[in-house]
């Protein structure tokens, strides 16, 4: 894969720089401010960006709407988010504009390299891959939650936000895979998720929560 690299700590930046390399992946460019980040991003686009969200000059939100950025101008590049914060606002524009291709992983949580690796290799194969807390912060403030949906339906949807399969789901709930197929069809059916979208439909179910909507 070939990686750009938006993060202002020198000692981060370098490592993943180091990490990515050993791992075989062609870093383009590794930068610690968002506009030259987004310059070296249009002179060589990469097949993912991973992308700090508080960069200068304020540390407050620069880079993460240099993400929605790269989403916006370069569809065809991932864009991994990797933050020490949730900032909720962008994180819902972020993941609700087009859930292909889209993570938002939480530093600390990152438990180790090969976690992180695979959720890049995710993020280039065009699916999305969002951090648990994450998740349940989005759905903690969401303001029009779907009343239709069960408390063991939203359950479920938290577990697929997370990009688990029905038998990790299964584990983590203790139910029957059956079970958990049941919950799944259940939310797409009250969602208005039609099978001709099945490539999506888990991150859609997300989306649609998130967003207090249904499909018309």
């Amino acid at each position: 894969m070939r990686i750009a690299i938006a993060e202002d700590s020198v000692l981060l930046r370098e490592g993943l720089t180091r990490l990515l390399d050993e791992a075989g992946h062609e870093v383009t460019a590794a930068e610690g401010d968002p506009e030259r980040f987004l310059r070296a991003v249009a002179a060589n686009p990469p097949d993912v960006a991973v992308v700090d969200v508080r960069m200068p000059p304020t540390f407050t939100d620069e880079g993460l709407r240099a993400a929605l950025i790269v989403r916006d101008r370069w569809p065809d590049t991932g864009v991994l988010v990797l933050s020490q914060w949730v900032e909720e606002r962008y994180a819902t524009e972020l993941i609700s504009g087009r859930p292909q291709g889209v993570g938002y992983l939480l530093k600390d949580r990152v438990a180790d390299v090969s976690e992180f690796l695979d959720a890049l290799r995710r993020v280039a194969d065009g699916r999305s891959v969002l951090d648990p807390e994450v998740v349940a912060q989005l759905l903690a403030r969401s303001r029009h939650p779907i009343s239709g949906l069960t408390a063991r339906e939203r359950e479920v949807l938290a577990l697929m936000a997370e990009g688990r399969s029905n038998s990790a789901i299964a584990h983590a709930l203790v139910v029957s895979a059956g079970a958990v197929e049941k919950h799944i069809n259940s939310i797409f059916t009250k969602l208005g998720l039609t099978p001709a979208g099945h490539d999506h439909r888990r991150v859609l179910a997300v989306l649609r929560y998130l967003n207090g909507t249904q499909v018309p």
